[in-house]
């Protein structure tokens, strides 16, 4: 009777496992459908709103809130989603070992169809300056420029101490994206492409800094 007791506690648990493994895999399913559902009306030239979203994604309104608190939050991530479209893609063939080529195309692959894009590109600076409040499973702002530059700047890692690598990331973090990109449009007047192309030298002169001082006597 214990074994079979146990058994059955057992097969319980194994079902109220497969339940809660089930609801989080189907909350991640609504949420990616959500955010898809906008990139979507976004690039249509749509300024959606929640109504709009709900019914391009074949949820309740209701749901769409539950997974994001403001419709702002809902608009960044959609945005970054369609600005970072093309980025993977395009540093999957850069095959270049030196840091400094590595991050000059990160830039010019952040900065593809730029004068296109511009206008999300303000969208999310906007609300990355201004942020919502960030729902518990959502990713952190702004976490794919980090890793991007991180992995143009990976053939120095071991080269350099892990503070100076965090330091130079920091530092290229600054040259390196969209609200670098509207400083120089907006602010110096630059033409789009020019502007990624001065983020593209000022990049790899914080890294050719780097390297030159991994050559100087100590």
């Amino acid at each position: 009777m214990t074994e079979h007791r146990a058994q059955v506690s057992d097969t319980a648990n194994d079902e109220t496992g497969q339940l809660t493994s089930g609801r989080v895999a189907q909350r991640r399913r609504t949420r990616k459908a959500i955010v898809e559902a906008s990139m979507t009306l976004l690039e249509r030239g749509i300024e959606p709103s929640v109504n709009d979203i709900a019914a391009a994604a074949d949820v309740s309104r209701r749901t769409v809130y539950l997974h994001f608190p403001t419709l702002d939050q809902l608009m960044l991530d959609a945005t970054i989603g369609l600005l970072s479209a093309n980025t993977d893609a395009a540093l999957a063939h850069i095959h270049s070992d030196d840091p400094r080529v590595r991050i000059a195309e990160l830039v010019r692959a952040m900065g593809a169809q730029i004068t296109d894009l511009l206008p999300m590109g303000r969208r999310l600076v906007r609300l990355t300056v201004d942020p919502a409040p960030t729902a518990e499973d959502a990713p952190r702002r702004d976490y794919l420029r980090v890793r991007w530059i991180e992995w143009a700047l990976d053939p120095l890692r071991g080269r350099i101490s892990r503070q100076h690598f965090d330091d130079l990331v920091s530092s290229v973090a600054l040259a390196v994206g969209w609200g670098a990109f509207i400083v120089l449009i907006d602010v110096r007047g630059l033409e789009p492409d020019t502007a990624v192309e001065v983020c593209a030298r000022t990049a790899s002169t914080l890294v050719d800094a780097a390297l030159r001082a991994l050559d100087e006597p100590r």
